[in-house]
């Protein structure tokens, strides 16, 4: 069990981190030039800030392990939509100028596994409610 645990935490913090990362870069480099590419691929350029504090947001709830399902769910979401929209028509391994979708999948398998099995292991939902959010059925 404390190894399942420990196994979660891990997935949870790098998801979380590697996640924050990416958005905090989008404001970084420019949020209206993501906002950009967001309406050349035919989105809403407003998406792109709703994107960008998701990832930072979601990535800082799920390092603190709090939300962890409702922050996976969202980002195994965000996961579908990137490689159906972007990165199907690039191939599994990309195409030379763009990589493919091989580390979309394997987010998306994190957060897959995170929205099911959850992550209690130094959480911050577990210190403040007190209980095991890894056997409840809501997300």
């Amino acid at each position: 069990m404390l190894k399942n645990e420990i196994g979660a935490l891990i997935l949870r913090v790098t998801l979380g981190a590697i996640f924050f990362i990416h958005g905090v870069v989008k404001f970084q480099g420019g949020i209206e030039n993501t906002a950009g590419w967001f309406e050349s691929l035919g989105l809403p350029g407003a998406a792109a800030y709703g994107v960008a504090l998701l990832e930072i947001i979601g990535g800082i709830l799920l390092i603190v392990g709090f939300a962890t399902r409702l922050v996976a769910a969202l980002f195994a979401l965000l996961m579908i939509g990137a490689t159906l929209k972007v990165k199907l028509a690039i191939g599994l391994l990309g195409n030379g100028q763009m990589a493919g979708y091989e580390l979309d999948l394997a987010f998306l398998a994190i957060a897959v596994y995170l929205v099911i099995n959850g992550s209690k292991l130094f959480s911050l939902s577990k210190l403040i409610f007190h209980r095991d959010t890894t056997n409840s059925k809501a997300i």
